[in-house]
């Protein structure tokens, strides 16, 4: 097993060997406290006409969406990124069976892309 080239940043993830450094997590984590504190801010506004002639009109929640969609899609990416990666090493490590290996991946791929689009759905429907 190949070992990581040591570097001055901190192991992010073990199994897929990302690194990164610490200020990088900390920039990281202070964006998205952020982004989760600024959608409170919605409530603070002054009402604007519509709402001041309905007094009782329901106030909308931010839309984050967009935010979910992402995350499902990063999610996929990485599922279907690690399914390549194990179906190239093992490849590589049994030539003759290539061929069962790589329609093994391609189906893999499939539902996960599958379960992806319904997720989306979902996140867009709800």
């Amino acid at each position: 097993m190949p070992r990581a080239v040591s570097s001055p940043g901190v192991t992010i993830c073990h199994y897929l060997g990302v690194e990164g450094s610490m200020k990088l997590i900390k920039s990281v984590f202070l964006a998205f406290g952020i982004l989760l504190v600024a959608q409170g801010s919605l409530y603070a506004q002054a009402p604007n006409a519509t709402n001041a002639q309905a007094p009782n009109a329901p106030v909308r929640p931010v839309d984050l969406k967009a935010i979910g969609a992402g995350i499902i899609i990063v999610g996929a990416g990485l599922g279907i990124g690690l399914v390549g990666r194990a179906a190239v090493e093992s490849m590589a490590r049994q030539p003759e069976i290539a061929g069962n290996i790589q329609t093994a991946m391609i189906i893999a791929a499939a539902l996960i892309e599958g379960v992806t689009f319904f997720a989306l759905l979902l996140q867009i429907i709800v």
